[in-house]
Order: structure tokens, then C-alpha cells, then sequence
């Protein structure tokens, strides 16, 4: 080896320059391996995808960055010994056979490692879009959101086409908040459960509107909800009702649920869940606004000055058209329709709902209490059917416990009512935010509380009514008098997602 190439290799025999090397190779090594193995098999995961497309880059950058860095130390250090014999700047010389070869090399060099990371860059902002890495990276944060995502009508939808939707300034924005909650995560920073609604969310004529559209809105849809009293029958109940969904203001059906769509609606809430609303105004086509406030607890001239007024959008009432997490009664029904709970066993959902509803320390607890739960009541109370019908009751212990993997995560304090549902009004005030009867303008004008303004009752079969009976409107299953008018279904409904035979306890 001539004494100039062994002087040029000397300045990258140095702890810094060599510590670069190794990262360099060891990270580009990794990540080529990692992607074919991700390519062959298909197999993809979260904690991988972090390793190949942000981990080892950024490893082989440093280890890069350290080389020259290496280096250049040791070449200063020459030069404060050498001052007249090392010129300031290395000297390329092409025509110099060795430099050349050094040159071209180098330029090689960086061809490879600029293709690495594009690949990994590119790879890394769709694995970066992806619900794997939006719902499973932060495993236990996530872990409800993603769980109810997942069994949700939008589960083929990716989180990033409603939290963030096309353009680089929200993308930019998302990542630099992600940042944060990243932080939140490795710090245990994040609240628990996570709050809601979102803040600075975009808004949802942005997202929803390019698959929703508004034009293509029609004016009903008939749908049957069937429900099953909690007694020893599981007694089926049904509703046959019309939705009246609605269109816009330049359709013959624009009166209906997205009216408010199609019209300027602003409200000031006083509450960060948004639902205690005690003021509302509605700008029509000429540009005349009426304002309603709240007979009861009416907000103050100042109050509405100084208040935020949201324009009302999709997601005012569509607040949960993804996380969806659904009461214990309404889980047990469905089970029923869809056959995997057999309604003939005994009290199974009066049992099922009370066990569902105790509170549990841990996933594992729940389940466990779950099974037991269910085995000894009809072991103690129903010995027949416990030995007749042994199958479907382990079938039942089944369905039950994965209601409660669905809807209950004890570790993120979250259960089916920690978030407020705004559509309809079952277990949350949702309609009756505003259409409570209790708002009222300067001239007098109420905001209705007529339930025939968004649904029709098209027919109604229960124990209190007749066969072939004609209903005008909805009946109550039980008689709770001017209870149902004077109040809202929620105030009975929303404790523990089911009724109680007899009256105005919690549920259906």
C-alpha cells in the first residue's frame, strides 16, 4: 500500500469513524433482510414496521453522518501539526487513478444508500398511514379505539381518511401532533381514558362529504329494532319505524334528520362533551338568524357574546361513526337475532347484562367472573336446563365474553358508556340536546320535541299490544304514564343499558 493511500485510509481509522461504519452496515444489513422477509412472507407488524422504516435508517444516517465527522477530526488534527505540508481542502484529482477509483466508489456509494432510504421513506409514510400503526403501535392506549374501529361499518376505512383526509397541511399537522402523543405514550402522559371529542379535528365537510354526499341523501329508511325484555321468556319485543333521514334544501324531502346539513345551524355548549346546550341559532336562506335559548337555564347577552359558536356538522351528531361502543342490553340482543345466544335459555340476558355491567379490575377478571357467573346461576337455579342445554350455555359464556372484550377495556377506564353517543337518544340525551321542547325564541317559536319529525312508528309488536293492532305512535312496554313525555329516554336508560320488568329503570 503506497504511503498516500495508507495516509488517506489513517483518517478513517479513528472510534468515530469506525462506530459509523458498523451502524451503517449493520442497519443497511437489517433493513434489506427485513424488507425481503416482509415481502416473501407477507407478514407484517407495528414494532417491525417502527425497526425497518424509521429505526434502522435513522441508524444508518448516523452511522454515515459519523464517517466524515471521524474524519474530519482526525484531518484538523493533522493539519494544526502539518500547517504547510496538509492543505485546507482534501485535493481531487480525477486524473490521479487511485482518487478516481475513490470517486467513483463514492458516488456509488450514495446511488445505494439514497435508494435505501426512498424505499424506506416511501415505505415508511404508507406504513406511517396505516391502521396498524395508528391502532396497534401504541398497544395500550389505542387498544379500545382500534378494537372498536375494527367491528365498526367504517372498519375498511383507514383512521388517516377521517382523522387527517387528503393535503400536505393536515398532514403535517397530524404528524406534529402525533409527536406529542408519542411523547405522552413513552412518558405515561396520556390520559385515561382519552378525551374526547378531538380538538382542531378537521372539519367533517372535509372528510365525511367525500363519500357521504349530501345530494345523494334520500328521504326514509324503514328499519325494525328488535329487542328482548330481561325476564325468564327473554320476551321478544319489536319495532317497525321510518326514519325520516331527509335531503337538501333543493330536494322535495329536504324536512328530516339532514335538514341540519343542509341549513346553518350554530349552538354554544357549555360542557366539552358537548352535551348540555342551552343555546342554538338557525341562519336561514335570506340571511335571518333565530336565536332560541334555553327557558330554564338560559345563557346571558355576555355569555352568548363571549361563547363559542360551532357551526353544527356531521360530526355533532354522527360523534362516534367509527369507535362505536354498544350498551349490554343492545349486544344481547343482536346476539339473539344473529343466533349465537339462544333466547329459550332462562333469564340469560337479565344474568348477562348484570354481569357485563359490575365493574372488573382486568380483562382476565371480567371474563373469568363472566363464565362463572353464568354456570353457577343455572347450575344452582336451572339444574335442568344446565345439564340439557350445556352446549349453548357455553356458547352464551362465549358470545358474552367477547361483548366484554368488545366493549369494556378496565386498564383505559373504558367501558360502552364512558363516550356519549349523540345519535338517537336511548342511552345519551343525543336529539334532545336541542329538541328537548325547552328552547325557545324572542317570538316565541320552540324547537319541537315531536318524535314524528325524525322517525315514524310503522308498527309495534310487545306483550301490552294487541296482534294486528295499528299504533299511532310509540308505546312504552311498560306504564309509566306522562313519565315517557316529561322526561328524556336516557334518564332511565343510560345507567346500566337494560330494563327492568316493571317500569322506568335502566333500558329498553
Amino acid at each position: 500500500m503506497s504511503e498516500s493511500r495508507r495516509e488517506i485510509l489513517g483518517y478513517f481509522f479513528n472510534i468515530i469513524s469506525l462506530v459509523g461504519m458498523i451502524l451503517a452496515t449493520v442497519a443497511t444489513g437489517l433493513i434489506i433482510v427485513l424488507l425481503s422477509v416482509e415481502l416473501i412472507t407477507g407478514v407484517e407488524s407495528p414494532y417491525l414496521g417502527v425497526l425497518v422504516y424509521f429505526i434502522f435508517p435513522a441508524m444508518l444516517i448516523l452511522g454515515l453522518l459519523l464517517v466524515p465527522i471521524g474524519a474530519f477530526r482526525i484531518r484538523q488534527r493533522h493539519r494544526l501539526a502539518k500547517p504547510d505540508i496538509i492543505p485546507p481542502y482534501p485535493d481531487l484529482d480525477l486524473n490521479d487513478r487511485r482518487k478516481r477509483r475513490l470517486f467513483v466508489f463514492f458516488i456509488l456509494g450514495t446511488v445505494v444508500f439514497v435508494v435505501i432510504i426512498s424505499i424506506a421513506a416511501l415505505k415508511g409514510y404508507h406504513f406511517t398511514e396505516s391502521a396498524d400503526f395508528c391502532g396497534k403501535l401504541c398497544h395500550t392506549v389505542m387498544t379500545p379505539e382500534y378494537t372498536a374501529w375494527s367491528k365498526s361499518p367504517h372498519a375498511r376505512v383507514r383512521c388517516v381518511d377521517c382523522h387527517i383526509g387528503p393535503g400536505a397541511k393536515w398532514y403535517v399537522k397530524a404528524k406534529i401532533s402525533g409527536l406529542k402523543q408519542i411523547y405522552a405514550v413513552l412518558a405515561h402522559t396520556y390520559a385515561a381514558p382519552i378525551e374526547t371529542p378531538v380538538a382542531n379535528l378537521r372539519p367533517a365537510r372535509d372528510i365525511c362529504e367525500r363519500c357521504h354526499w349530501p345530494e345523494k341523501f334520500y328521504s326514509g329508511r324503514q328499519r325494525v329494532f328488535y329487542h328482548y325484555a330481561p325476564d325468564a321468556k327473554n320476551t321478544p319485543r319489536e319495532i317497525n319505524m321510518l326514519i325520516n333521514i331527509g335531503g337538501t334544501p333543493k330536494t322535495p324531502t329536504a324536512a328530516g334528520i339532514h335538514w341540519h346539513i343542509g341549513s346553518e345551524v350554530y349552538y354554544i355548549a357549555r360542557d366539552n362533551k358537548r352535551l348540555d346546550i342551552p343555546y342554538v341559532a338557525v341562519k336561514d336562506k335570506n340571511g335571518r338568524i333565530t336565536e332560541y335559548n334555553d327557558e330554564h337555564e338560559p345563557l346571558s347577552k355576555e355569555a352568548i357574546a363571549k361563547g363559542q359558536k360551532r357551526l353544527m356538522d356531521c360530526i355533532d351528531c354522527h360523534n362516534r361513526p367509527s369507535h362505536i361502543y354498544r350498551s349490554p342490553g343492545r349486544e344481547m340482543d343482536e346476539n339473539f337475532v344473529s343466533g349465537h345466544i339462544d333466547p329459550t335459555l332462562p333469564f340469560i340476558k337479565k344474568m348477562a347484562v348484570e354481569l357485563l355491567a359490575k365493574p372488573y379490575k382486568t380483562k382476565e377478571e371480567g371474563r373469568a367472573a363472566i363464565a362463572s357467573g353464568i354456570e353457577e346461576f343455572y347450575a344452582k337455579n336451572h339444574p335442568k336446563t344446565a345439564g340439557e342445554k350445556a352446549a349453548a350455555i357455553r356458547q352464551a359464556i362465549e358470545s358474552v365474553q367477547d361483548i366484554y372484550n368488545r366493549n369494556f377495556f378496565p386498564n383505559m377506564k373504558v367501558s360502552w358508556n364512558t363516550y356519549p353517543d349523540h345519535i338517537g337518544h336511548f342511552y345519551t340525551p343525543g336529539c334532545f340536546r336541542c329538541h328537548g321542547g325547552k328552547h325557545k325564541s324572542a317570538d316565541g317559536k320552540v324547537i319541537s320535541k315531536d318524535c314524528n319529525i325524525c322517525h315514524i312508528v310503522l308498527g309495534q309488536k310487545q306483550e301490552n299490544i294487541r296482534p294486528g293492532t295499528k299504533v299511532k305512535g310509540f308505546i312504552h312496554p311498560t306504564d309509566i304514564g306522562d313519565s315517557m313525555i316529561a322526561l328524556n329516554c336516557s334518564e332511565c336508560h343510560s345507567a346500566g343499558g337494560e330494563d327492568v320488568p316493571g317500569g322506568g329503570g335502566k333500558g329498553k
